[in-house]
């Protein structure tokens, strides 16, 4: 998984916002943000509803199909035949304007680090809207974690990329993506 991580990287841009707000050997925080022209209700369904066609297959653990259940508890799940992953848990959902989970994505999880995953909707006065993709991820582990914060926020941009070409209407499934 990690290879094709940076293998995406190498090969493609993105057109989100990334940033790295803050961090520290024991966690980090990053903030990618798009601008769809969509308003937040259509962002909203498309986000948790159509999630198995904007996050990248190769973010993933097999290739399997994703799934947001958009309710406290419900899970951020991937699932091909019998192999299954729960990669974030929901803890909040108020459509069209925030979706918070919490776990750790990818290698993450593995090491034993937990994070706050949350999806910010903001309606632009323009009409549209802004979606933020915030991470915080903490943790024990004897890993600097500052050193995976620039990978992690490149691989965020990736994935709330997809997102924005779903809502662009660039391409139909991210997931086809090299």
């Amino acid at each position: 998984m990690r290879k094709s991580v940076f293998a995406m990287i190498a090969l493609m841009g993105t057109s989100a916002q990334a940033e790295i707000l803050d961090s520290a050997a024991n966690g980090f925080t990053l903030s990618n943000a798009i601008a769809v022209a969509v308003d937040p209700d259509e962002t909203y369904q498309a986000l948790v509803g159509r999630v198995d066609q904007w996050w990248p297959k190769d973010h993933s653990w097999w290739g399997g199909t994703f799934t947001i259940d958009p309710v406290a508890g419900g899970c951020f799940c991937e699932r091909k035949g019998a192999q299954q992953a729960q990669h974030l848990r929901v803890t909040l959902v108020d459509p069209g304007k925030l979706v918070r989970m919490t776990g750790g994505l990818g290698p993450l999880q593995g090491m034993g680090l937990d994070g706050v995953l949350e999806f910010r909707l903001e309606a632009l006065e323009t009409g549209g809207t802004t979606v933020t993709m915030y991470y915080r991820v903490g943790g024990y582990t004897t890993d600097d974690l500052s050193q995976f914060a620039p990978v992690v926020d490149q691989v965020q941009a990736l994935q709330i990329g997809g997102l924005k070409r779903l809502l662009d209407g660039e391409d139909e499934a991210a997931s086809d993506s090299p």
